[in-house]
């Protein structure tokens, strides 16, 4: 390989998987079901729509732009096509974005592999809700768990990382989105097949246009842009190995449409299941790590295996 000699994806399925990859995470999950049902319902969703449409694709099919054109990192990349201009510290900022987000991730990332050896190891059963919070608080303020799972974790990225683009990044992408389908779809059969989930799905899905202000605006703008992974550089660096023959305007379509998707659904696995047990779904950290530990213990005890594959 020469100098001027970058990597490729090697399918254009593996381009959408790891660009999608890139967008789906904590936004979809815990993010967007809470906003949306404390936003209007459907009329959030139809806002977080327009937001992604008008605002969210353009800006993504231009870091993609970017990225290819420059067959570079964010950092050097608009170094590269304007030199000698400030438009070089766009991408540095996008690098330390990168940073930024990467200090909070791997750090729940740590904490869901400690909820996953919990899970498998049936600790969850006959806790009651106050347990799920003192569980939780003493994990989380452990002067040696957190930190041996985040290094667990970063060593697991690490290993994919290495192997490259096509045999790390996109190989793992291909394995892990369609397992990732495969498990919100059996939790959102379960979890609407409950009773009461009704009410569940009628407070995601129900317009409330009288929730509507500038406030529902902005929220749903900041969650385009959270949930798409937009500027932070990722996606412009990942289109730095796409090849010339990539349509950049459908792959930026495709990672939208799974990334959404991702988002609704997620809101169908948490709602109905949360109300078929009486319980208020709360946000943030406390939705992941008290609230929904605490919902399939009760709503699926008789299936503990839902509990560790959630």
């Amino acid at each position: 390989m020469t100098k001027n000699d970058r990597a490729n994806f090697g399918s254009k399925l593996g381009v959408i998987l790891a660009s999608a990859g890139s967008a789906v995470g904590l936004g979809n999950i815990w993010r967007f079901p809470y906003e949306t049902g404390n936003h209007g319902g459907a009329a959030f969703i139809l806002i977080y729509l327009g937001c992604v449409l008008l605002l969210g694709l353009p800006i993504l099919i231009a870091e993609f732009l970017i990225g290819r054109r420059s067959r570079a990192n964010t950092a050097g990349a608009y170094q590269k096509l304007a030199p000698g201009t400030h438009w070089r510290w766009v991408g540095r900022m996008g690098v330390l974005a990168g940073f930024l987000i990467l200090s909070y991730y791997s750090v729940v990332a740590g904490w869901t592999l400690e909820y996953i050896f919990e899970a498998v190891t049936n600790g969850f059963a006959g806790k009651t809700p106050n347990e799920f919070i003192t569980f939780f608080q003493d994990f989380s303020s452990n002067p040696w768990r957190p930190v041996a799972w985040l290094v667990a974790f970063l060593l697991v990225t690490h290993f994919i990382i290495v192997k490259g683009v096509e045999k790390g990044i996109e190989k793992s992408s291909k394995i892990m989105m369609p397992t990732l389908f495969i498990i919100i779809l059996i939790l959102v059969v379960c979890s609407v097949s409950l009773p009461g989930a009704g009410a569940g799905i009628e407070f995601l899905l129900k317009p409330d246009f009288s929730k509507v202000n500038g406030n529902v605006f902005l929220s749903a703008m900041g969650q385009a842009f959270f949930s798409l992974s937009l500027g932070m550089g990722c996606l412009c660096t990942y289109a730095s190995y796409f090849n010339k023959e990539t349509n950049l305007a459908k792959t930026a379509f495709s990672v939208g449409i799974i990334d959404t998707l991702v988002a609704i659904l997620a809101g169908f696995i948490i709602f109905p299941a949360a109300f078929s047990v009486g319980i208020q779904p709360g946000s943030g950290p406390s939705l992941i790590f008290i609230t929904l530990p605490n919902v399939f213990q009760q709503a699926f005890s008789g299936v503990p295996v839902l509990a560790y594959i959630f």
